[in-house]
């Protein structure tokens, strides 16, 4: 299922940024930097296959439920990792992308930033998916208690 990103292809490619701030660079730095960067990317690849993205700063909370290694309070990346995530067509598009020359420049600039220099990784998506209406949540809870039964 692809329903969660609109217009996203079964057989698209996102892919992932890990940005680690360096210490002497702000979120607000990161935030101008990758604003001209995803602009760009829209006005010059939204009709060579780029679908949509968006950007996440690392918070901090650490989930005790849904984490096997250990009980941490906070992670010490908050306010330093963050990941850029983007939707392609295909991933020949997204290399296409990168070898522009307006891109070029603004890539470069958010590098400038990165303690971790750059590694980006292309994933296929296996599934996506939004949350039940109330009216289908119970539906399926429904039809779960009775397959049960």
């Amino acid at each position: 299922m692809t329903g969660l990103i609109k217009n996203f292809p079964a057989d698209g490619v996102v892919t992932i940024n890990r940005v680690i701030l360096k210490p002497e660079y702000t979120v607000d730095d990161l935030e101008e930097r990758v604003a001209y960067l995803c602009e760009n990317v829209k006005t010059y690849h939204s009709e060579t296959g780029f679908i949509g993205g968006f950007v996440a700063l690392n918070s901090g909370q650490v989930s005790n439920e849904g984490s096997t290694v250990g009980q941490a309070v906070e992670s010490p990346l908050k306010g330093k990792e963050a990941l850029i995530v983007t939707f392609w067509k295909t991933f020949e598009d997204h290399e296409a992308s990168h070898r522009s020359e307006t891109f070029q420049p603004l890539f470069r600039k958010v590098l400038e930033l990165c303690e971790n220099g750059n590694e980006e990784i292309a994933y296929q998506m296996l599934w996506s998916g939004a949350a039940y209406s109330p009216e289908e949540a119970r539906a399926a809870r429904a039809a779960k208690e009775s397959a049960a039964a």
